[in-house]
Order: C-alpha cells, then structure tokens, then sequence
C-alpha cells in the first residue's frame, strides 16, 4: 500500500508475539496494511528452503515485502550475502542494517559491492542515544566515506532518544533518505521511553510529511510499534490511522 507514491508497511518485529508468517499476514491485514518489512524473528535468511517458504506464503496473501531488517552486516561477503539474496527472492531493494563500530572502510566497501550487484540499497539504523550510530554526526563520518549505496533508515523515535530531531534528520539526509521506522515515545523523568502510537508522542506526523515531501523522499515507511506484544493489533490499527491522516491517504 501506497500514500502519495510512498510504500508503507509494519516492521514484523511489532508481530514477535506470532511465530508463523501466516499468523503475521492475518495480523498484518487486519490492521490495514500490506506492505511488511520482515525480520529474523519470521525468517531464517540463511537457509534458503525457508526464505523460498515466507516469500511464497507473502505473496500468495498479497502482501508486498518492502525491506527486511534491522540485518546486522559483517563486510564479510560469504556470511552477508543471503541476506541480499533473501532481496532477491522477494523482490526488495531496501535493507536496514547496523554494523559493529569495528567495521572498516574495507569492509563497508564490500558491504556497498554487495549492494550494487544486486542493486539494493542500505539504510543504517539509529538505534538510539546509547548506540553509537544514533549519533547523526557518526552518520555524517560513515556518508562521508561511502557512496549512496549507503544511507540512513531513520528510527523517528530512537532519534528522539538521541536527543535529536527526526524532523530535521530527515531533511539533512534527505538525499540518503532510504527508509524509515515510523514510531513515538513519551518519556519519564528519568529518561526512559515508551512506545506509544504515532503522533500521540513527541512525533509530529504532519511536519514529517512535509519534509519527505521537500526531500522528494522515495524510499519506504514502515510503522513500528513494540508495545503489547501478545496483542498489538489496536495499537497499530491506531498508527495506520493516523499515519493517513497525515500522509493524505
């Protein structure tokens, strides 16, 4: 599914609590949408009897598989390279991925030739204040020393952790703006967050809309919500709602 030309879905993570990709389908459904980025948790992208088997099922149902993801890389291209298969068999081209601060520009420049061979593209994840590429300008170094094959998939909410705007995060990478996880948290006074759904927080949908659309972002959005694992159904329908309120869809 689409809203004004950008593909959206729900990040299967927020589907953790179901152990079987035709329990993720009807869950996913029933809240809307039929666009997924699939994780580990619902897919064992080395073996391939079992990606063959979750593309099938998805496909079967309908349902679009944009990205997958969060996929920790290695820059070691035997041990990287089903996950860009998994890609190829569903027809993707974005991943989200993270990497060990250890990484070096060696093995990010393998990490880019296995991108460009299968023409995808890379999205780092800024998994918060605590994590050491939630810091935008670590993004900055790792965009300086590699090509666009390399970008950001913005965690909204995790950038608010950082004590960051995601608004302007947005718009400061907008041109290696590939994906991002659409999620809000509310915090304590001790700091700590508290997924809630999207826009009741401190994410303000509207204005984030507006930077995609000044960025001419073409990549994918994905919502993500880990609160009420057993049942986060409501709690997502919510989200779906309100992100096409605000994304005129």
């Amino acid at each position: 599914m689409q809203s004004n030309g950008i593909p959206l879905g729900i990040q299967s993570w927020c589907f953790r609590g179901s152990k079987t990709n035709d329990e993720v389908i009807a869950r996913l459904k029933s809240c809307g949408l039929n666009g997924i980025e699939l994780c580990g948790v619902h897919v064992d992208f080395n073996k391939p009897a079992d990606v063959a088997a979750a593309v099938a099922a998805y496909k079967a149902a309908g349902v679009s598989i944009l990205s997958s993801g969060v996929n920790n890389l290695s820059g070691d291209v035997n041990k990287d390279r089903p996950l860009f298969e998994f890609l190829k068999t569903a027809g993707a081209r974005y991943m989200s991925i993270t990497f060990s601060p250890a990484t070096d520009k060696d093995a990010l420049g393998r990490m880019q030739a296995l991108a460009e061979e299968y023409d995808v593209y890379l999205g780092i994840h800024n998994h918060g204040g605590c994590h050491w590429l939630g810091s935008p300008e670590i993004l900055r170094h790792i965009f300086s020393i590699t090509g666009k094959r390399v970008g950001l998939w913005l965690d909204t909410a995790w950038a608010l952790d950082a004590g960051a705007n995601p608004i302007a995060m947005a718009k400061e990478f907008g041109e290696r703006l590939y994906g991002l996880h659409i999620k809000d948290f509310t915090f304590d006074t001790a700091r700590r967050p508290t997924d809630v759904v999207i826009g009741t927080g401190n994410l303000d949908l509207n204005a984030l809309k507006a930077t995609l659309d000044e960025v001419n972002f073409n990549g994918c959005a994905v919502i993500e919500y880990e609160g009420d694992v057993d049942n986060p159904v409501p709690a997502l329908t919510e989200c779906v709602v309100k992100l096409r309120k605000a994304f005129g869809k």
